[in-house]
């Protein structure tokens, strides 16, 4: 049976370019390979075939052979070219292609032992002034920080981190299993390429220890709820000297006594008394800046909103100056005299037996009423 072509066997053209010959064994081998087909004995058999193809086209002088006198210019047997050896082109590229499959390879760089710190969440309560004005506050932090005493190098003091002997520094070893080799983190240094014989005593060997600590935190003017404040480096410290993780603070806001807020608007609610919505005036009303005079205009029903421009929040990602809405809630009187309450019913009166109509909403509302029992009856 006649061999099949090496150049069909990784599905390339006879003029492809040493690239385009890697690029195709590279798929063919994560395709095919072992590990990924358990139990696949056709698996097995195109994984061998292509290695022997690559090993071939991979090599100048053998695929120069290959290309003049076929798969006899490379036949061990043959005596023209020379035999060849599947496991060195296995070997050669074996950084390259499984090393997206096991995570790592021949004349890969060990992997460091430094290693960033974990990022933090903290939530922070802040007062609608504080979220309004801005303010700098200090925070206490749990987390992992630098050991002082070995400085986060894990290592105890006047000692160094050293070589792994197992792996010579390189981070991982490897295993034979069968007719190809595979590449594995070395499990004596972890992948790290280095270890330590004398452990700091206060940190055990970690490079970090638990502790609180203390930082200072600057919150923008015009914050508001769910918005999140990130400090760079602020997180947990590094492992054997990396960098520290960031700290991202959420901002929440207390209720307030007086304001609601909605986004960069202030709401709040006004009382006051029947006489001042009857006959109008003057009220001094809360702003986050300090208190202004509201001209109440007479005849003012209760719920009425009134927009103070300006007089809102300044929005620090936009910076949008917001409005402030007062609304009026007209006070009933309590705890009346007899005499006021006589005045007042002598007040009723007068206005029900006036042909002036002084209520607004009484026409609306009676037809309102009338239309709802005309519907109910039908």
């Amino acid at each position: 049976m006649s061999e099949q072509d090496l150049y069909q066997t990784l599905g390339v053209e006879k003029n492809s370019s040493d690239a385009d010959i890697k690029k195709a064994y590279r798929k063919l081998a994560m395709k095919y390979h072992p590990d990924r087909n358990p139990g696949d004995s056709n698996a097995e058999q195109q994984f061998k075939s292509i290695q022997k193809a690559y090993a071939v086209l991979s090599d100048k002088q053998k695929r120069a052979a290959y290309d003049q006198f076929g798969h006899a210019g490379v036949n061990p047997q043959g005596g023209m070219g020379g035999g060849f050896n599947t496991g060195d082109a296995f070997n050669d590229i074996f950084g390259d292609v499984f090393g997206d499959i096991f995570g790592g390879g021949r004349g890969q760089a060990r992997r460091s032992s430094a290693q960033r710190g974990s990022d933090l969440k903290y939530e922070i309560n802040l007062t609608l002034e504080q979220a309004v004005f801005g303010d700098k506050i200090n925070i206490d932090i749990p987390s992992y920080n630098h050991c002082d005493t070995c400085h986060g190098s894990g290592a105890k003091e006047g000692t160094s981190a050293t070589r792994c002997v197992k792996c010579d520094g390189r981070g991982a070893v490897r295993v034979q299993q069968g007719f190809f080799t595979l590449q594995q983190t070395c499990p004596h240094c972890r992948g790290s390429g280095e270890t330590i014989k004398d452990p700091c005593l206060d940190c055990s060997g970690s490079g970090r220890k638990r502790s609180n600590r203390t930082i200072s935190i600057k919150i923008p003017a015009g914050v508001d709820n769910a918005d999140r404040i990130r400090l760079s480096g602020e997180g947990e410290a590094g492992i054997k000297g990396g960098p520290s993780g960031d700290l991202y603070v959420d901002v929440l806001v207390k209720k307030h006594d007086i304001f609601d807020r909605d986004g960069n608007q202030l709401i709040c609610t006004i009382p006051i008394s029947f006489g001042k919505a009857v006959l109008g005036g003057n009220v001094e009303v809360p702003t986050i800046d300090g208190a202004v005079n509201l001209t109440i205009p007479s005849e003012t029903q209760s719920g009425k909103t009134f927009r103070l421009k300006g007089k809102g929040i300044r929005s620090y990602r936009e910076n949008v100056m917001g409005d402030l809405y007062c609304t009026v809630q007209v006070e009933t009187p309590v705890s009346l005299t007899d005499e006021q309450k006589e005045m007042l019913r002598g007040f009723d009166d007068s206005i029900n037996n006036s042909n002036t109509d002084h209520r607004p909403n009484k026409k609306s509302w009676t037809e309102s009423v009338s239309q709802f029992f005309k519907r109910m009856s039908e």
